[in-house]
């Protein structure tokens, strides 16, 4: 499959201090370009209008700053915890979306079902006996891997997925892993934030890499 992508004006509305912006019915077309550009999708929480966000800072997971807890580790090893890549996506995209808290709605889950298929979002099932307990799905594009949800069925499961994937992107020599928003739980594995401007020059590198892609400008 070859892209070629869109090129957005900046957006002009804000919500809770965000950039966003309402475009058309997702598609991986669609949704490519516009993480080639530094933005994402998120139903608005009241009215599940698709919204498109671009924050200033951004936050990120430096791949060799990850930070794993002398417990984190422990646990692994305690109950052997392992990890499979793209074996059970729609497991850990409907895990995430059963979650409380979840912006994940319908729209979402058939969107990046699709982009699934078309080789561009991955699933890491966090394993226990062949059990799935945990998990995180993403974006992926040339050496850049863009983390979207996550979720856990025990205790630190969600922590040993972003642990796994963290291993699995430096395997695979992955140059940027974006994680959306600072949070508590984020800073304890390591994230931090930098500055849009910066993340756009990382973005650029590290998506240029995918040969799937072709840029045109309009």
């Amino acid at each position: 499959m070859t892209l070629t992508f869109l090129k957005f004006s900046k957006p002009k509305k804000y919500l809770d201090s965000l950039n966003h912006s309402s475009m058309t019915t997702l598609d991986t077309h669609l949704l490519i370009s516009a993480y080639c550009q530094g933005l994402f999708p998120m139903p608005h929480h009241e009215t599940d209008e698709i919204m498109w966000y671009q924050p200033d800072p951004r936050a990120i997971i430096p791949l060799n700053n990850f930070h794993a807890s002398r417990s984190l580790l422990k646990k692994i090893r305690k109950f052997n915890w392992t990890y499979t890549i793209n074996q059970s996506f729609e497991t850990i995209i409907r895990g995430c979306g059963e979650r409380e808290d979840t912006w994940i709605n319908e729209e979402i889950k058939n969107a990046y079902y699709q982009l699934h298929k078309d080789g561009f979002a991955y699933s890491l099932e966090v394993r226990e006996d062949e059990e799935i307990i945990g998990g995180v799905y993403g974006v992926s594009i040339g050496k850049a891997f863009f983390a979207e949800s996550k979720f856990k069925t025990k205790t630190d499961a969600s922590k040993a997925a972003i642990y796994f994937l963290v291993e699995f992107l430096n395997a695979n020599h992955y140059e940027l892993l974006e994680v959306q928003f600072l949070t508590n739980h984020l800073v304890t594995l390591g994230a931090t934030e930098i500055p849009l401007s910066n993340y756009m020059e990382m973005l650029e590198k590290a998506v240029s890499q995918d040969k799937r892609l072709q840029k045109i400008e309009r």
